[in-house]
């Protein structure tokens, strides 16, 4: 790909913490494995920290914000006008988000990527690249430089919660029209049609629906994206939340901080960084199965196990939320759960069939 995301240095999981921490859990008297996937979850962050000791109290949700010009399309069923609206109340703490953050103590940080209204608040990350992106159904999103541009903003973004303790993050986002974009990258790296893909969104009509089909399909042909190069499928039909996005997942490698998928747009810029470079699949945890169509193909894909199935559809990084008190509620039993020996109860063997 020639860009500095080839030479992202990227370590290798900690076997050894991996193998503390399951012993830790088979230790624990209760069935072996009887949290599931919240065991194996639990695995992997230790093996991604290099600490068995797992600690994801400081956590936050980043939420990437931008605009989408194919929003021109009627592809939503609101304008782009709300994209600022619910900016500017991720940055106050007063948004859907905000509200299910508080019982988590996780802190939510609004980021602008490229919306088209510049707000004026001070708790709003400014990382804009541009004013949206253009009409996908005309012709490229953005520049390829603009892409990287994008990603290295996420994976500098992780770099910078590291150093201020964060080691949890979710991979938010709110951008009118982004279910659309992502929709396309999907398409364009499951090799789909868009009539089998296209969801509703944030309650599209089937007349809507219909529209936003043809528009995700004509964006594919103008722009004859090459699914074998990443960062022409992201450049050609996503848009700078999905590429701050796919930064994130690969900062998490980088910076081995763990960094929680949420819904579709999430989904799909982490099957984007997957695709760029492999390795960072161990900085990823899935929180739930979006109920746009083409999430649950490509946690497929991805060998990805979301522990949440609830139809969720709001965005914006709400589902992280979910995962994290799960992840606190076993971390609870993990970190104090008696043992097999300090409870006086013979072990269980760990089955193998």
């Amino acid at each position: 790909m020639g860009s500095f995301i080839d030479t992202l240095k990227i370590a290798q999981p900690d076997a050894r913490a991996a193998q503390l921490a399951r012993e830790r859990w088979n230790a624990i008297a209760k069935p072996v494995g009887s949290l599931g996937a919240l065991e194996d979850i639990v695995v992997k962050i230790a093996a991604l920290t290099g600490d068995e000791h797992v600690d994801v109290s400081r956590r936050c949700v980043a939420v990437m914000c931008a605009d989408n010009g194919v929003v021109a399309q009627g592809v939503s069923q609101c304008g782009p006008e709300v994209t600022a609206s619910v900016a500017q109340n991720l940055a106050r703490g007063t948004s859907s988000l905000c509200c299910m953050c508080v019982p988590l103590g996780a802190q939510v940080l609004a980021v602008d990527m490229g919306m088209f209204t510049r707000l004026d608040e001070p708790c709003l990350l400014d990382r804009h690249i541009a004013a949206g992106t253009c009409d996908i159904s005309q012709g490229p999103a953005m520049t390829r430089e603009q892409a990287l541009q994008g990603i290295r903003t996420g994976i500098d973004l992780v770099g910078e919660l590291a150093v201020q303790g964060y080691r949890l993050v979710g991979a938010g986002e709110m951008g009118i029209g982004n279910t659309t974009t992502a929709t396309a990258m999907a398409c364009a790296f499951l090799g789909k049609d868009a009539g089998s893909l296209a969801g509703r969104g944030s309650g599209l009509s089937d007349e809507g629906l219909r529209r936003k089909a043809l528009v995700i399909n004509r964006a594919l042909e103008v722009n004859a994206p090459d699914a074998d190069d990443p960062l022409d499928v992201l450049a050609k039909l996503g848009g700078f939340d999905l590429a701050g996005m796919c930064g994130l997942f690969l900062g998490g490698a980088v910076h081995r901080v763990p960094v929680i998928v949420d819904g579709l747009i999430s989904t799909v810029a982490a099957y984007c960084a997957l695709r760029l470079r492999p390795e960072c699949k161990m900085a990823m945890l899935a929180s739930h199965v979006s109920a746009e169509p083409a999430a649950a193909m490509l946690m497929e894909q991805m060998e990805l196990r979301p522990v949440v199935d609830a139809g969720m559809r709001l965005g914006e990084g709400t589902g992280t939320t979910c995962l994290m008190a799960l992840l606190d509620l076993a971390l609870s039993l993990y970190n104090r759960g008696l043992t097999f020996e300090e409870s006086a109860i013979k072990a269980y063997e760990v089955d193998l069939w």
